[in-house]
């Protein structure tokens, strides 16, 4: 869109957020469309750039949204981190329980192949082979596989 503006058109965005992620980049983006002779407007936030006024607001706001999203990814990553303090664990919970891990090792020894343990047991033959591989290494990981 940037490569085609030409001279009095304007670039119209329902929300800041829509046009860029950051101070920087926003800047950058309305320098562009400024030295293209264009004018941006945002319909949320009111702001039309045609005038000093507007460029000033477009940029307070852009640093307003920046702070936000720094703020967000702040609190996300303490709450994260409170969490596995308390011993809870991201991510997916195992689809097999430790005593499955030990039956599939179990019919790995006697022989049955992986392809028959998976169907058994309704995964991937990749993840039978995961905890065969994990019990050959003695892997602390064993349990929270798959």
């Amino acid at each position: 869109m940037l490569d085609h503006l030409r001279d009095g058109d304007v670039v119209v965005v329902w929300k800041l957020d829509r046009l860029s992620r950051s101070l920087k980049d926003l800047l950058h983006i309305l320098e562009k469309i400024d030295a293209a002779g264009a004018n941006f407007r945002s319909l949320t936030e009111a702001i039309d750039t045609s005038g000093p006024a507007g460029r000033m607001m477009m940029q307070m706001l852009g640093s307003f949204a920046e702070f936000e999203r720094a703020m967000v990814r702040e609190r996300t990553r303490a709450g994260l981190k409170t969490a596995r303090e308390r011993g809870r664990k991201g991510g997916r919970r195992p689809k097999l329980m430790a005593q499955q891990r030990t039956e599939i090792l179990a019919m790995l020894a006697a022989g049955r192949a992986a392809a028959e343990i998976a169907r058994i047991f309704r995964v991937h033959r990749a993840t039978i082979s995961r905890i065969a591989a994990e019990a050959r290494t003695g892997s602390a990981e064993a349990g929270s596989g798959f």
